[in-house]
């Protein structure tokens, strides 16, 4: 019985990661990837995930194994490794906050809201999401992930068992495209970039931990932290396919794509789930993408804060008291700094999530060696890092990342 309360309690951070991915990659890349190419890419989709899983297991796994978090981990290995993190995230930071926000904004502004226009009122959306955390800080974030994930699944489930049986016609004349092309590499870095979420988030969900532990006044085990990792990476994953299936089922071979501008691609979006569910469903559906993007929002809003919090503090050899003052700050910043991104550089949101998602891949080398590092530390017990099986994969997407990332560099500047 206290193993099971144990447990539950330390069910969290894992579930965390999996609301932040599922607002980026899922809703716009995997849907888009289903719709524009069908089926064709689901094996991709598959692969980015099984190649990111251990650098996003290590995350939670040395924080269980050494009780410290694993940005104190890259301090272990040198005090540049930190500013290497920092640096990378405050260049991504600000992109992918600005970028789900204003989705949030999009789907906000399919409630009928006109006066204004999407970038305020993604201004609006982020600072609600600042003052809810400032105020609520972990604890609501908590509840609000668990709720928000089943709520989407069954949505969505439902929506791609009804659209099995009732696909729309195909014209006679279609011909489908083939993403195996050098015109359409960047859609494809795009997809990988965020699928299931940026390397980032690996350092995210060991900070939570510690304030899973302060809400909850105990601290995940390895095996607790690894079933909660499972839970969250696995309803990832299942979401992903369920996303790129939903697209291929009711967009493929219509002729219909994707609006470039905000309202358009929410509009789209919501018609996805409406064209098989049901008119009836309209504003279930909105309501239910609006809060899955908001909880997004409200997730990176966190967790890129919290770990520029944690940088400094490890840099400066700051006393841990000094976290949330700091945290509060970045959050504040942050939110200054995504509402100029909105207000004074974006006028397509597809170009702004395809610019963050590419930002996020090119980086993903660096940060996954990186935690294969931490991870084969000497003050990691040996029974807990990673097998021959997790090595051999760690260093295969390792390969894969720069193969890709040298590809797009090629395609961008070179051919």
């Amino acid at each position: 019985m206290k193993n099971s309360s144990n447990l539950w309690k330390a069910l969290g951070p894992g579930i965390l990661v999996a609301c932040a991915a599922v607002g980026g990659s899922h809703l716009v890349w995997s849907t888009r990837a289903g719709a524009e190419f069908g089926w064709s890419l689901l094996w991709l989709v598959l692969l980015a995930n099984v190649l990111k899983f251990p650098f996003f297991l290590y995350g939670q796994r040395y924080a269980a194994a050494t009780g410290e978090s694993l940005l104190a981990g890259y301090k272990r290995l040198g005090i540049g490794y930190v500013w290497v993190f920092l640096l990378i995230n405050m260049l991504t930071g600000t992109i992918n906050i600005a970028g789900v926000s204003m989705l949030s904004g999009a789907l906000l502004a399919g409630y009928g809201i006109t006066a204004i226009s999407v970038p305020l009122i993604t201004v609006g959306v982020l600072i609600t999401c600042a003052g809810l955390l400032i105020v609520g800080h972990y604890k609501l974030l908590d509840s609000l992930a668990k709720i928000i994930i089943s709520l989407l699944g069954i949505s969505t489930i439902a929506a791609v068992v009804l659209a099995i049986s009732n696909q729309p016609e195909i014209a006679a004349d279609f011909v489908a495209p083939s993403p195996y092309q050098w015109v359409s590499f960047a859609f494809i870095i795009s997809l990988l970039g965020w699928m299931p979420a940026p390397i980032d988030l690996s350092a995210w969900s060991s900070l939570w931990m510690f304030s899973r532990e302060k809400q909850t006044g105990h601290f995940a085990t390895v095996k607790e932290s690894t079933i909660d990792f499972y839970v969250g990476y696995l309803s990832a994953v299942g979401l992903a396919v369920l996303f790129v299936a939903l697209g291929a089922l009711v967009m493929f071979g219509t002729g219909a794509t994707f609006a470039a501008g905000g309202v358009g691609f929410a509009n789209q979006l919501v018609n996805l789930y409406t064209a098989t569910i049901g008119e009836w469903s309209h504003l279930l559906i909105l309501s239910a993408a609006f809060i899955t993007m908001f909880s997004t929002s409200l997730t990176c809003l966190d967790g890129y804060p919290r770990s520029f919090a944690a940088c400094c503090v490890l840099i400066k050899d700051l006393p841990a008291d000094k976290f949330i003052r700091i945290q509060n700050i970045w959050i504040l910043v942050s939110t200054i700094l995504a509402s100029v991104v909105v207000l004074c550089f974006v006028k397509n949101l597809l170009q702004l999530l395809s610019f963050a998602a590419i930002i996020s891949f090119m980086t993903s080398p660096v940060l996954a060696y990186i935690n294969y590092r931490v991870m084969n530390g000497a003050n990691v017990p040996k029974e807990y890092r990673p097998s021959l099986g997790l090595k051999l994969l760690s260093w295969a997407g390792i390969a894969f990342f720069i193969v890709m990332s040298l590809g797009y560099l090629y395609v961008s500047f070179v051919r």
